[in-house]
């Protein structure tokens, strides 16, 4: 495959003229002085193409594989060019030994004749022996151009014994020299190093080649996070992308020595349709991946959120009711990565069938293991069959068993049978869907007891389970365009029943004790695994996805054969799913209306307790770094009051009750604690002894103790249960103490997630701070917690002007711009009874919490608590206040005034007003 053919190639690039023009160059000043114009000309010739190739790009967005052919084209003809040049003007040899020979041969990526605009140029150099000096004054003057030209080039310069050698000894040379293909030179010598290739390199390593490029696509895989479908792919390296493709091209062109991908489907590794499917998900990433090296004028392959929304609008991607342009881009995109793992699977299979039957797995791995039939179906080597080619379509019903058997048996669908059926998918019709057989296997499948996750994936993975739940099918690669989610919704509701799955198994119960502790105690085990199952289901839909989700609820499940009861349990949850998280980070747990309203709304033990599960794993699932100690406790804490008010009912919920058992629980912490409630707990009223856990409170108690009457106490300590760092200031009371403090801690790297402000009845403040770096870690080295108590010592002394400092820090997640998030201010009366709760939403920023405080204290307003949950880039700031005489805030005009107020607060970024000078 030595020539790239590509549509008018001339009007890319003219050889024939730029040689003309390079000769007339020549002619005219000599080889030399010629030198700096031809590099000139070929520069030029250069730009003209990649401007051809990018308009080509921009009126056919999604010719993929036509734009990187074009490129390949265009660097071919810069080389035979510039070789000439220097063959016939700057090292001219009339009598050339039989040493003087040379040859270029592209290889990797530009040798199978395949470029991004910003691809590096892979070639190989090859001479008959050991480079004569003629020999290494072309590849010398040739590299030269290249680098004049700003081209990235990746050269070896080797005779056919070290080509041979050095093939045999590293994969990756061996791999790249797979791809060699001529582009100029000396042809003989090109055919005599592939043969050679062929014969000393390849022959007898097929199947160890495969081994070794089996293992590094798993490694690469793990590195690139091991999911096809994380959010912000590399389309080149990561699962499912270009990479993927190409090693089973590699695999197959070693096996077979077929010489393009269309070849693999005489080698009967693909079928013809499963090679167009091949094709297009490939012309497809190249469009993707020439749009990014585009977009960015370099070599980038990561489909990041800041580039995800470009790509999509130049591939012509537009809005759909609940659907944006670039969600609608990114389904295409996982659904293609799909497609990949798919043909990997089935290429595999055939491969291994050619090449030789697997030993067996399991106990009876040596052993010459028979086949056997189960239910008709052909079980071997740890792999389940279907035994004929109209069998599924004989019962369609047979789509969903078969997936139910290899769960129960713990085997695997053969691949030869996965690919039978995905075409035999679109046979699941109405009729099976109301199947009270099929509906029963699906159940049991849900909510195998053995590894539900692994078996969903395939059946997914299948095409089965969006056929059979066709909701389920709508969120089929439907990814979230925010930094929260990691995972497209199939994924992350696949993830969630696998987390559910362990911890009923007792694998989670040091990462999840509350849910390892209740999960048996729930009424209806389905019932819960369906509503993870349906929990997002109407993701993309448009409107809100619980009250969405809960109407499917209501259809599905008595198609799965559920009772009324359990209907409306599963319904309810999908309905409620975010209200226990919403309620634990955004709210005062100390304060008994949250509890009462949120216990209202549970009506029962057994329904928190499967909301409570449904909220761990939803959280879980949602990504690495999502679940943390901080939100495990408030979980827990909510749960531990909820739990208790549902079963005492408000006889033990009184005010002084609660108090009294709180100091009962410090002093039984040592006989040291016992003393500090006598000495100074009386200075705390009971708004403080109902807030703090009993920890925290022993540690202000002795804190404020040794404080006596000193203007300022600071103490920073690691707080390991919480996974967080525990800072505790005490000071004279004044406005403004707060957006200080957070200022302080702000400018020391620190982000607040939780704050407590008290004052004791002595008129001090005693403000409890909960604060982690940006990454969710908490502070723990010395030189960090004395860099805190420093940073808020400053700012409370004013030695500092916070604002500008804190807009100059970088963004937390600098590719937050790609977002648009809105601020809105929530006000609720209700939700307190003392208490005006004030929620903002906006943008994640440095200055942010600081700049709410500051417009709070200028409202003139106490802030109580404040609560702070981050989802990716958009940030959620709950603050309980009153006004200075301590009342709510009702009028009509002052909410709407300080409405404006945090408003103007959230949006503004450019930090030229000095609002905590």
């Amino acid at each position: 495959m030595s020539v790239i053919r590509i549509p008018s190639p001339r009007s890319v690039i003219d050889r024939r003229e730029l040689v003309q023009t390079i000769d007339k160059l020549v002619e005219a000043y000599g080889p030399e002085k010629a030198r700096r114009f031809v590099v000139e000309v070929l520069r030029t010739s250069l730009d003209q193409g990649r401007a051809e190739i990018a308009k080509r790009l921009h009126d056919k967005p999604s010719a993929g594989h036509e734009v990187a052919e074009a490129q390949a084209f265009l660097i071919d003809q810069i080389l035979r060019v510039m070789h000439d040049h220097v063959v016939n003007h700057v090292y001219p040899a009339t009598n050339r030994s039989k040493g003087e020979r040379l040859t270029i041969m592209a290889v990797g990526g530009y040798g199978r004749g395949e470029m991004a605009p910003h691809s590096d140029v892979d070639i190989a150099f090859l001479t008959p022996i050991k480079n004569t000096p003629w020999c290494e004054q072309v590849i010398e003057a040739m590299l030269y151009f290249m680098w004049d030209l700003g081209l990235k080039v990746g050269h070896s310069s080797r005779s056919l014994d070290d080509m041979v050698r050095m093939a045999k000894s590293d994969l990756t040379i061996r791999t790249a020299l797979l791809e060699g293909r001529y582009v100029w030179g000396d042809q003989d010598l090109y055919e005599e190093a592939r043969v050679r290739f062929w014969s000393d390199v390849v022959s007898g390593t097929e199947r160890q080649f495969v081994v070794e490029k089996l293992a590094e696509r798993d490694e690469r895989h793990k590195r690139m996070g091991d999911s096809r479908y994380v959010v912000e792919p590399n389309v080149k390296e990561g699962k499912g992308g270009l990479r993927d493709l190409h090693t089973l091209y590699w695999i197959g062109k070693y096996m077979n020595q077929v010489r393009n991908p269309g070849e693999l489907v005489d080698a009967g590794l693909f079928t013809r349709k499963e090679f167009l499917a091949f094709r297009r998900a490939e012309n497809f990433f190249w469009a993707v991946r020439c749009q990014l090296h585009t977009i960015t004028r370099r070599a980038e392959d990561r489909l990041t959120f800041d580039l995800q929304r470009e790509v999509a609008t130049r591939m012509n991607y537009a809005d759909r009711p609940g659907k944006s342009a670039v969600e609608r881009f990114m389904q295409m995109f996982f659904l293609q990565a799909k497609v990949v793992g798919n043909l990997t699977g089935i290429f595999l299979a055939q491969l291994d069938e050619q090449v030789a039957k697997k030993q067996p797995r399991g106990l009876l791995a040596g052993f010459k293991a028979k086949e056997r039939t189960l239910k008709g179906y052909k079980i071997f080597g740890g792999r389940i069959k279907a035994p004929s080619e109209d069998w599924f379509e004989a019962d369609p019903v047979r789509m969903i068993e078969i997936f139910v058997l290899a769960d129960r048996e713990g085997l695997e669908v053969h691949p030869a049978t996965m690919r039978q059926i995905q075409h035999d998918a679109a046979l699941i019709k109405e009729e099976v869907r109301q199947d009270k057989r099929a509906n029963a296997l699906f159940l049991e499948l849900l909510t195998s007891r053995n590894n539900p996750e692994t078996v969903l994936r395939w059946f997914n993975e299948a095409g089965v389970f969006g056929r059979f739940i066709t909701e389920f099918g709508r969120v089929n690669a439907q990814m979230q365009f925010d930094m929260y989610h990691h995972y497209t919704v199939d994924e992350h509701t696949i993830r969630a029943i696998g987390l559910l799955s362990k911890i009923e198994k007792g694998e989670l119960g040091d990462d999840h004790p509350l849910a390892h502790e209740i999960v048996h105690k729930v009424h209806s085990r389905r019932a819960l695994y369906a509503s993870v199952l349906l929990h997002d289901i109407a993701k993309g839909r448009g409107g809100d996805h619980s009250i969405l989700g809960a109407e499917i609820a209501l259809k599905l499940c008595p198609r799965f054969g559920f009772d009324e009861d359990e209907t409306e349990l599963v319904s309810w949850l999908v309905r409620q799913h975010l209200l226990l998280s919403a309620t634990a980070f955004k709210r005062d747990l100390s304060d008994a209306k949250t509890i009462m309203d949120f216990v209202e709304k549970m009506q029962s033990l057994d329904r928190l307790r499967q909301l409570t599960l449904l909220t761990i794993v939803d959280i879980r699932a949602v990504g690495p770094g999502t679940w943390n100690s901080w939100k495990r406790q408030l979980i827990t804490e909510l749960y531990g009051a909820a739990e208790e008010r549902l079963r005492l009912g408000h006889a033990q919920f009184g005010r002084a009750h609660r108090v009294e058992a709180k100091k009962a629980a410090v002093r039984a912490l040592s006989a040291e604690d016992a003393a500090l409630v006598e000495k100074v707990g009386g200075k705390f009223n009971d708004a403080y002894w109902i807030a703090e856990p009993e920890d925290i409170i022993a540690k202000n108690l002795a804190q404020l103790l040794a404080a006596d009457d000193e203007p300022l106490s600071i103490q920073t300590e690691f707080y390991p249960a919480l996974g967080a760092t525990l800072v505790t200031v005490i000071a004279s009371d004044h406005p403004g103490l707060f957006y200080r403090i957070a200022g302080g801690i702000h400018l020391a790297g620190g982000n607040i997630i939780d704050a407590r402000i008290h004052t004791t009845r002595t008129g001090r403040a005693v403000d409890n701070f909960i604060v982690q770096d940006p990454l969710g870690r908490p502070f723990q080295e010395d030189t960090q917690l004395e860099r805190l108590r420093g940073s808020i010592e400053n700012a409370l002394a004013n030695r500092i002007k916070i604002l500008p400092q804190l807009v100059a820090k970088p963004e937390i997640h600098p590719r937050a711009d790609a977002f648009d998030v809105r601020p809105r201010v929530i006000y609720d009366n209700g939700a307190s009874n003392r208490f005006t709760v004030v929620e903002v939403n906006a943008k994640d920023r440095p200055a942010l919490l600081n700049r709410l405080a500051h417009a709070l204290f200028e409202a003139k307003l106490m802030v109580y608590s404040a609560h702070i949950a981050t989802y990716g880039e958009r940030a959620a700031d709950t603050f309980y206040v009153t006004d200075l005489l301590g009342e709510k805030v009702t009028s009509a005009n002052r909410l709407k005034a300080l409405e404006r107020r945090l408003l103007e607060a959230a949006s503004d970024a450019s930090g030229e007003n000095e609002a905590a000078a």
